[in-house]
């Protein structure tokens, strides 16, 4: 199985992956976490030079092409080879970031990168995807002062992300469960067990 939490930032991902990857791990699941873009050398670094203060501007084009990137390398490198294993992966972000991010927010054609993205994943979807909704202003504030170079581009492109995001998961008839962050973290996580236990029964039905 191959799950990927995403959604805008200080919605909680990190929180509810930590608790959900232990409670599947209780199931007597053999669980690999994953970052997207992250989780190999190769990610890890444009991971540094994409989230990091860097001195040198970065179009949103070249942004979209260099999370592809170290997503193609998560999948052959991580993913893929979890899932043959019979593992299940947990995975913090996945392609709909780069859609919305540069695409929805960055004006960044989505045709064009779901041509690039094809390609990064070569056929590999997520089983199910928790998309975490919260308003803008309430994001904020939970991100604090400290905000990465994404974080840092102000509320106005915040608001794009999260629109983003929600027109996005309009375009998927399945596999895409918005959840409603603005409450607490057992009534989030409580949801996220029901909807995950049903895609397993699907799965092994």
């Amino acid at each position: 199985m191959f799950f990927v939490f995403d959604g805008i930032d200080g919605a909680g991902k990190s929180t509810q992956i930590q608790l959900f990857s232990e409670w599947l791990d209780s199931l007597g699941h053999d669980v690999v976490n994953c970052s997207d873009p992250g989780s190999t050398p190769l990610g890890n670094k444009m991971r540094e030079i994409l989230l990091g203060k860097s001195e040198f501007p970065i179009h949103f084009r070249s942004e979209m092409l260099m999370f592809s990137v170290a997503r193609a390398q998560l999948v052959e490198e991580v993913v893929r080879p979890a899932i043959a294993e019979g593992k299940t992966v947990v995975c913090d972000r996945f392609f709909f970031s780069t859609v919305v991010y540069q695409g929805y927010a960055g004006d960044v054609d989505i045709d064009q990168i779901m041509a690039v993205t094809r390609a990064a994943i070569d056929g590999l979807t997520p089983d199910a995807t928790f998309l975490f909704d919260l308003p803008v202003d309430i994001a904020l504030e939970r991100i604090g002062p400290t905000r990465d170079r994404l974080e840092s581009r102000g509320t106005e492109y915040l608001k794009k992300v999260r629109d983003g995001f929600l027109s996005e998961a309009d375009r998927w008839p399945t596999g895409v469960e918005v959840i409603n962050a603005n409450r607490s973290i057992a009534e989030i996580q409580n949801e996220i067990r029901e909807v995950a236990a049903r895609y397993l029964q699907r799965k092994t039905s």
